[in-house]
């Protein structure tokens, strides 16, 4: 099987797996863990932030920054195809009584200010107002567009101006960096807190990182705690991560790839795949997804069905050239028999 399902199906490498083997380890409950804090602190740095946290997911990052920044009853600014809107199962209200308030985005997923200022409440007597907007890079919904630093510096103004926070569900962040040439660092300047997921490109096998303040920080390890996510020796899973981060360079190989997936599915008939902008190609399809994702995994092809009559495909670091070759002939046989 040549699995294009997700960047989530990775597998740990060597290295990573010698890592959590030899890793130092302590109960991190108790900060006693000497390769977490040492992994916190190194995502810290790379992204300009005071302190990160390690949580054991990209949904309970975002959960976790949500309830962090928020009162009850307030309400969250989103784009209306966010991952924190669409795929968290409701976790906004479940978890932290907030109303989501999405807003209809561009396109490519952006929030122009003019659509963040109508959207935001201000609190009285009637209306709990704008507890938090949260923004999206890349974005996943929209095809993985690597969303402009000067946009969400745009957003983010606007929030400032009414003393709301921003939180970025940055789970691919680094390869919007990648994508745009940037530091990771300058995508996040104008937030007050960022996830980022170690396990989809690159290649850990569980675990995402939320930065902010160290006043941000502290609180958002008891809501963490709250939830489910104090971990006790954790070193085991923070040592891959610590490799994982040094696999950000790596990223355009998986970029260029998806262009070629792109390319080649764009000339199977029955198909219509635009160029992608980092690791997720998106392609409309003349039959109904389901069936094609259904004859491709009889092809040895994994893809998923991303609407009625839209597949998705994501490259990763378990993907080489002969898979994208041999992805295409798949695809391409699958498609003809339908």
């Amino acid at each position: 099987m040549i699995d294009l399902r997700s960047d989530t199906v990775t597998r740990p490498d060597d290295r990573m797996r010698e890592a959590a083997r030899d890793a130092e380890v302590g109960d991190d409950v108790y900060r006693e863990d000497p390769t977490v804090n040492e992994l916190e602190a190194r995502t810290a740095e790379i992204l300009g932030f005071e302190a990160a946290l390690f949580v054991p997911s990209g949904t309970m990052g975002n959960q976790v920054a949500a309830r962090t920044h928020t009162e009850r009853g307030q309400e969250v600014v989103c784009e209306r195809e966010s991952h924190v809107y669409k795929w968290e199962l409701g976790g906004l209200a479940q978890h932290s009584q907030l109303q989501a308030r999405p807003v209809d985005g561009t396109e490519r997923g952006v929030l122009p200010p003019d659509r963040v200022r109508d959207a935001i409440v201000e609190a009285d007597g009637h209306r709990p107002g704008t507890g938090l907007l949260t923004l999206e890079e890349t974005h996943n919904s929209r095809g993985g567009t690597a969303i402009a630093p000067e946009r969400i510096d745009g957003a983010a103004a606007v929030a400032r101006e009414h003393d709301v926070p921003v939180h970025l569900d940055g789970a691919r962040l680094f390869n919007a960096a990648a994508a745009l040439d940037v530091p990771a660092s300058r995508l996040a300047e104008p937030v007050d807190s960022v996830m980022c997921c170690l396990s989809k490109g690159l290649g850990a096998p569980v675990g995402s990182m939320l930065a902010g303040s160290e006043g941000f920080v502290e609180r958002a390890r008891r809501v963490r705690k709250l939830l489910g996510g104090g971990m006790r020796q954790a070193g085991v899973i923070a040592a891959p991560g610590l490799r994982a981060l040094e696999n950000r360079d790596r990223l355009h190989e998986d970029h260029e790839r998806a262009r070629r997936l792109a390319t080649g599915l764009d000339d199977v008939d029955g198909l219509a795949a635009a160029q992608p902008e980092t690791n997720i190609v998106v392609a409309e399809t003349d039959a109904p997804a389901e069936s094609v994702v259904a004859a491709c995994e009889d092809e040895g092809v994994g893809c998923v069905a991303f609407g009625d009559y839209r597949v998705r495909c994501c490259t990763h670091w378990d993907v080489d050239d002969a898979d994208i070759d041999a992805a295409i002939a798949g695809v391409e046989r699958a498609v003809a028999g339908l």
